[in-house]
């Protein structure tokens, strides 16, 4: 500790916790502005240069709107696909033993090491109507490989692992005589499910639902193989603004770029006032 005066006389100073606060934070900051705002900033300058007509025409050309909804709607099914099937996987993880186990475990990350374009060639084979899985859907009507089907198939598949692990260590801190004590009280496994379980997972999920969301916005390599990237019908947002630069359209593809930025940063901004919302609502993370 230090001494420093006061006015009424000499009182200790408490160090930080954090030894060289000062030094960590001014690099904090240098760091986030070299890596975010400054690539955030040039896109929101290009689009300063177009006027707002211009602007206002890429932004409600047809093309445009299709591939944003195709971008942000399959992205939003994939999320709440996995905010349901990640948070079991979570459980089974946590909850149960079994041999495999580790595997399963270990096969939750796969994603995260695989290329994209990997993933996305391996996903079009397996769901292509002579793949593994697609000889069987085809007879039934159901066509996955180069439709929207597919493109929700593909953001399921890279977006799984953020809300498994986002889930698993909140699970895995859960005290089981809390369930117990709801047994003991006469609380149905649905009840205590809803009334026990879930409120303690539920910033947590909301947090695996916006990380797999903000994933499977951007999502590019993985899909263009298995989306058939047709336009009006599979065409995702970001190959649109490849092929606006291909096209040396920089201004349309800016454009582009800065609607599914301002949405984005729309999106993002109501899941955080609804992780708010949860945590004063459950008095969880507070």
């Amino acid at each position: 500790m230090t001494t420093v005066a006061a006015a009424d006389g000499w009182h200790f100073r408490r160090p930080s916790v954090i030894p060289g606060f000062g030094l960590t934070l001014g690099f904090t900051i240098a760091y986030l502005t070299l890596i975010i705002l400054i690539p955030l900033s040039g896109v929101a300058w290009r689009t300063t240069e177009l006027g707002w007509a211009e602007f206002w025409a890429i932004a409600t050309d047809e093309r445009t709107v299709n591939s944003l909804q195709m971008s942000f709607g399959a992205s939003l099914i994939a999320a709440i696909v996995n905010v349901v099937f990640g948070t079991i996987v979570a459980w089974v993880l946590v909850r149960y033993r079994f041999p495999g186990r580790r595997i399963v475990d270990a096969a939750v990350d796969l994603p995260f090491a695989l290329p994209t374009a990997v993933a996305g060639i391996s996903l079009a084979a397996i769901y292509a109507p002579n793949g593994w899985l697609g000889q069987f859907l085809e007879p039934l009507g159901i066509k996955a490989a180069f439709t929207p089907f597919g493109i929700v198939i593909a953001l399921i598949f890279i977006g799984l692992p953020f809300m498994v692990r986002t889930v698993q260590p909140v699970m895995a801190e859960i005290d089981r005589e809390v369930e117990e004590a709801a047994a003991t009280l006469g609380a149905s496994r649905l009840q205590t499910i809803r009334r026990v379980i879930l409120p303690g997972l539920t910033p947590a999920v909301l947090t695996g639902f916006a990380l797999a969301f903000a994933r499977a916005v951007g999502e590019y390599g993985s899909v263009i193989f298995i989306a058939g990237n047709i336009p009006y019908v599979s065409e995702i947002a970001p190959l649109l603004i490849v092929i606006r630069l291909e096209e040396f359209n920089y201004a349309g593809a800016t454009a582009i770029a800065a609607i599914m930025l301002i949405i984005s940063f729309a999106m993002l901004f109501v899941v955080n006032l609804i992780q708010a919302w949860s945590r004063r609502r459950y008095g969880y993370g507070a």
